[in-house]
């Protein structure tokens, strides 16, 4: 039988068959590369929605403050004011406390919050993946969050750099920023800036602060179970604030000495004595109110003496609050008690020591009632206490105490000055003398003689720092100014002619002790002859001893001072000083309305002595230079000034013409 041959139909077959078979090859080959490029558009479109969202979580995360900025970042500003005596006198503002460090805290202290906050704080790298899976498989059991996982470096992170928003956004840059923190510090120096700036409750930022404000220690003093209490709170500040939910912080703490238990950190024993404790919270005692003056001034010295300060500021006053008190409460209870009668409704005191220290202010009755203080933002007229500052340069020109003006009707210009007694006139009286009378005509005619410009130049060398114009009244302290002013500048004379630099802040700190700021110690100025300065001091010595003044006297003490009262008994006055302190009082109204007569000799001079009096307590009294050099004429002169009185009172009673009458035109 022959061979098979391919007939036309066979291999039509076959070519169909051939064709198929490459058909389905390159449909194949199409279909695996759709699917390829398909896959890789998904890739990429995957990649890109990874790299996106990536990015997008850490978009706009801030950088990581300079470590000395994680100090202070994110504070509200406060100050804590210290006393003279190292005592914290208040807070203004949140509660800082004083930064501590890791090895002045007693072991139980970082123990207790490790247990509570982050067990395996020392093995991991500032994200604990363990803890965060387990909350994540926790939270989703839930259906909602009721479980974290930050540690304590991702605490800080959120506290203190980041926003409390809830997000996933949020969590991932908390994340990183607490990895590139546990690059930049130790785990110890970590601990350390948690613990001094975690949240307490109660307006309480670190453990210093939260153990004063709960149980009146400092933290270095803290017990195992006042450690183990606080460190429940920073789970929930607000919640469990000791003042708020103490047993629901108590209730937390058993978990916590439990967790230290297991740890190992302490004993069964040491566990349930601390469980058994019963907490004694401290009290809060409220800012007294004899110091809210002081406060306030401070705060304004404070922003002119530092500008842009940190927010943390620890400021030392010069004040001792035992002393404030004294001397506040010995001047306000006299005060009040004598002034019903006299239509004089409030009072402004304040002592400086030698080297213008401030020991005590008092800015009004009561600063509850209202916040003005009287004593450095009141304006008022100092009356003839502005005459020693007369004097004072009427000394400077060669003029002496001994030295006879005449006390008569005298008109400058338009004005005519006339004595308190308003018609009694003493005709030739020593420049002493007139002085210790406070006689108005003498004053105004030394005013006259010497320049008023030459008493304004004194003034303000002295440390009057009020507006002050060349009018012929000012003699007679017709200008305001204010006690501060009045009584630094008093000072120059008793510190022998020495510039006083009243102040009151010590020294700044921050919280954490680094001090910015310490009062220098200066050499003052030289703005007064120490001979002169003396002199005054006699002149001055001379009003409380037999002048107008000797009310102000207490004590052994040598008192020099001056009284001062303003037109219609507006205000009244006594600035004085023993060899000790300057100090000055001024009652009056703050509507600027008459009292029934009271003058500086009166109330102010027995105000003074007994403030005075209150801030010398205990102390020897000390001489005062100078005042025993009061110069008064010998017989004969004393004699021959009696003699021409008399014969001038006897014209006068006859003639009735005022022939010692002084008539000038003001000088210019």
């Amino acid at each position: 039988m022959a061979g098979a041959r391919d007939t036309p139909a066979s291999k039509a077959n076959r070519m169909a068959a051939t064709t198929t078979v490459r058909g389905s090859i390159l449909a194949r080959r199409r279909l695996w590369r759709y699917g390829l490029i398909l896959m890789a558009t998904i890739v990429t479109a995957l990649v890109i929605a990874a790299l996106w969202f990536r990015a997008s979580l850490y978009s706009g995360m801030p950088d990581l403050p300079e470590t000395a900025d994680l100090w202070t970042t994110g504070r509200t500003p406060a100050i804590e004011f210290v006393g003279a005596d190292g005592t914290t006198l208040a807070v203004r503002g949140p509660r800082y406390g004083r930064a501590v460090r890791m090895a002045d805290l007693p072991e139980h202290v970082s123990q207790a919050f490790l247990s509570a906050e982050d067990k395996r704080f020392y093995d991991h790298d500032g994200a604990d993946a363990a803890a965060i899976a387990r909350a994540a498989w926790t939270n989703w059991r839930a259906g909602e969050t009721v479980s974290g996982a930050s540690t304590i470096t991702q605490q800080l992170i959120k506290n203190l750099v980041l926003t409390p928003e809830r997000t996933l956004r949020r969590k991932a840059q908390e994340v990183r920023l607490a990895q590139a923190l546990e690059e930049r510090l130790t785990k110890d120096e970590i601990l350390e800036l948690y613990l001094n700036r975690v949240y307490f409750g109660a307006g309480a930022y670190g453990i210093d602060a939260a153990a004063r404000t709960y149980f009146g220690v400092p933290a270095t003093e803290l017990s195992l179970p006042q450690a183990a209490l606080l460190s429940t709170l920073p789970k929930a500040p607000s919640r469990l604030a000791l003042t708020n939910d103490l047993d629901g912080a108590l209730t937390r703490r058993r978990y916590v000495l439990n967790e230290m238990l297991d740890a190992g950190f302490i004993s069964v024993d040491e566990g349930e004595i601390a469980n058994a404790d019963e907490p004694e919270l401290a009290t809060a005692e409220p800012e007294d109110p004899r110091l809210g003056y002081i406060f306030d001034f401070a705060a304004e010295r404070l922003n002119a003496l530092m500008g842009d300060a940190p927010p943390d500021l620890v400021v030392t006053l010069t004040i001792n609050p035992e002393t404030q008190a004294r001397v506040h409460d010995a001047a306000v209870s006299y005060f009040e008690h004598q002034s019903d009668t006299l239509s004089a409704s409030q009072i402004a005191g304040l002592v400086i020591g030698r080297d213008g220290a401030v020991e005590a202010m008092i800015g009004g009755v009561d600063y509850n009632e209202s916040k003005f203080n009287r004593a450095t933002q009141a304006q008022r007229q100092p009356g003839s206490a502005f005459k020693a500052f007369v004097y004072a340069a009427a000394l400077e020109t060669g003029i002496e105490p001994l030295d006879i003006r005449y006390d008569a009707p005298v008109q400058l210009g338009e004005w005519k000055p006339q004595n308190y007694n308003r018609g009694l006139y003493l005709g030739p009286v020593t420049v002493s003398e007139s002085f210790a009378r406070s006689l108005n005509t003498v004053a105004a005619v030394l005013g006259d003689e010497i320049g008023i410009e030459r008493i304004i130049a004194t003034a303000r060398r002295f440390g009057i720092s009020s507006q002050l114009r060349p009018l012929p009244s000012l003699a007679l302290g017709s200008q305001e100014t204010t006690l501060w002013d009045i009584v630094r500048a008093f000072g120059v004379f008793q510190n022998d002619g020495l510039r006083v630099n009243a102040h009151l802040i010590q020294k700044v700190e921050t919280s954490r002790g680094d001090v910015i700021y310490e009062r220098p110690a200066l050499d003052p100025a030289r703005v007064y002859p120490q001979a002169l300065a003396r002199e005054m001091n006699g002149l001055l010595a001379r009003v409380v001893r037999d002048g107008t003044g000797s009310s102000a006297a207490f004590g052994d003490w040598t008192v020099a001072g001056k009284t001062g009262t303003s037109q219609d008994w507006r205000d009244a006055w006594f600035i004085g000083y023993t060899a000790s302190r300057v100090g000055g009082v001024w009652v009056g109204n703050d509507d600027d309305s008459p009292m029934n007569e009271v003058t500086g000799g009166s109330l102010p001079s027995e105000v003074w002595s007994v403030m005075m009096a209150a801030a010398h307590e205990g102390e020897a009294p000390e001489h005062l230079a100078g005042a025993e050099s009061v110069r008064v004429p010998s017989e004969e002169a004393e004699r021959r000034l009696v003699y021409y009185r008399g014969l001038a009172g006897a014209f006068r009673a006859v003639s009735g013409v005022q022939s010692n009458a002084v008539v000038r035109p003001a000088s210019q």
